[in-house]
């Protein structure tokens, strides 16, 4: 298994890009075009397919690259250029050579300018950044600025990594296009944290895991950036079995209990990008063990309960414009009871779906009528356990239903997904992994995309 911070890379083996720059190296020994140099990082582009998730066909990113209208001369990039004040004195762009043809050693691809560089290093996997960090001091920079990510985001480029603990195993990402494992580093929380129970949030290119210490409620953050764990800045009023969701770099939380058990109706909104948690008006109900997402721009919370004995069936809808909550009712039929685990949704193209913990099958929301359609059976049972140690989440495209199974092999974790949009309801679950020595139960789960 390989370790997220591990920078073994003496040569990039991890990184089939190496024949490119091989061939901008023959390229440079001649008078090439500009257009070669194009052609040429036009392969660097395609070689990974990650494109919003999905694959894109040759002919598609050719058309890409062709609208970005910087033929034929690499320096008229500049016009394209992010506002990233910021970040200009580490990325200073390069011309990759002077106008006698001599190529300058200080470039990140020998002979192509470094805008474009940088945009074709975007356009690969996420999951080579750890390997071209350790190449050289500017690659480290590039890698560990967040420059890369912010021209992701410009051009809508996202991968969706699963971030999972469970019984066995610390933290470790998943990467689904490659079918990839990754450990990462050990959390340097004390033993409280550890054992206590937990419940995590991705939100832009960090991992927040909320939990109890000896002193407390606390907030330990993976920075994907950085590779490493770190305190985060805690909430204006701590909590724990809130609501969550996020979108790029927010994220919402909301309800829960305090430190005293009391349950809450306020809400918090946390950037990302500034590490800054913000106090947002309340909900209309108080309520704990109830679920949040977003879609259609806006913030939602389902089902939870309100005391021991009251079971909450309505929602609430949180318009980040206008700052203000609208009830709806009967949004979650059913409720919630205080022993069942908070209800399992997810979003796919701005569509909510949810795992029912009683009868084991897939449900679609129709926001029109406000009602709830049913599917297809999930690949797992949900009811044997009230729906706890089980996963429901939307990875891109796709619902994944993360749980475990004890069969001939021992105990392993099985992650399914299924695309509900553009196949028939009756496609099987796919298997994309299975992992082994890992329990049965998952404690945490979440899904960063970026």
């Amino acid at each position: 298994m390989e370790e997220l911070q591990d920078c073994n890379s003496t040569s990039l083996v991890a990184l089939p890009g190496s024949l490119v720059l091989h061939l901008f190296r023959l390229f440079g020994q001649q008078d090439q075009s500009s257009w070669q140099k194009y052609i040429l990082a036009y392969f660097l582009l395609v070689r990974d397919e990650y494109f919003s998730g999905e694959s894109k066909t040759h002919s598609d990113v050719f058309c890409d690259i062709s609208e970005l209208d910087v033929f034929p001369y690499a320096t008229d990039l500049g016009s394209e250029e992010l506002e990233l004040n910021e970040q200009k004195p580490i990325l200073k762009a390069q011309s990759g050579g002077d106008s006698s043809g001599n190529r300058s050693n200080d470039c990140y691809f020998p002979g192509l300018h470094d805008d474009l560089s940088q945009d074709c290093l975007a356009w690969s996997s996420r999951s080579d950044y750890p390997s071209l960090s350790c190449l050289n001091k500017r690659f480290n920079l590039l890698i560990n600025s967040g420059y890369l990510y912010k021209l992701r985001r410009k051009y809508g480029i996202v991968e969706h990594w699963v971030y999972l603990a469970c019984s066995l195993m610390p933290w470790e990402a998943f990467d689904p296009n490659r079918k990839r494992w990754m450990r990462l580093p050990r959390m340097p929380c004390d033993e409280c944290f550890s054992c206590a129970d937990k419940e995590s949030l991705a939100v832009g290119t960090q991992l927040l895991v909320f939990g109890r210490e000896y002193t407390g409620l606390a907030i330990w953050m993976y920075n994907l950036l950085t590779r490493s764990w770190s305190r985060c800045t805690p909430m204006n009023l701590p909590r724990c079995l809130f609501a969550s969701g996020s979108s790029g770099e927010i994220a919402i939380v909301a309800g829960g209990c305090d430190k005293n058990g009391q349950v809450l109706r306020s809400a918090e909104l946390y950037n990302s990008e500034i590490g800054r948690w913000e106090t947002i008006p309340d909900m209309n109900l108080a309520r704990r063990l109830s679920s949040g997402f977003f879609m259609d721009g806006k913030f939602y919370v389902i089902g939870g309960v309100s005391s021991q004995r009251d079971s909450l069936t309505c929602g609430e809808e949180y318009n980040l414009e206008t700052r203000t909550w609208r009830r709806i009712l009967d949004m979650y039929p059913g409720g919630t009871s205080a022993s069942q685990s908070p209800p399992l949704v997810a979003v796919v193209h701005n569509q909510l779906y949810a795992a029912d913990q009683s009868k084991n099958v897939v449900k679609k929301y129709d926001k029109a009528n406000n009602t709830w359609n049913i599917l297809k059976p999930l690949p797992v049972r949900a009811d044997s356990s009230n729906g706890w140690g089980l996963a429901f989440k939307a990875c891109g495209d796709r619902l994944l239903v993360i749980g475990g199974h004890r069969g001939p092999r021992g105990e392993v974790i099985l992650l399914h997904s299924w695309c509900p949009e553009g196949r028939e309801d009756g496609a099987d679950w796919e298997v994309l992994s299975v992992k082994e020595r890992a329990g049965v139960f998952v404690y945490n789960c979440a899904i960063m995309g970026c």
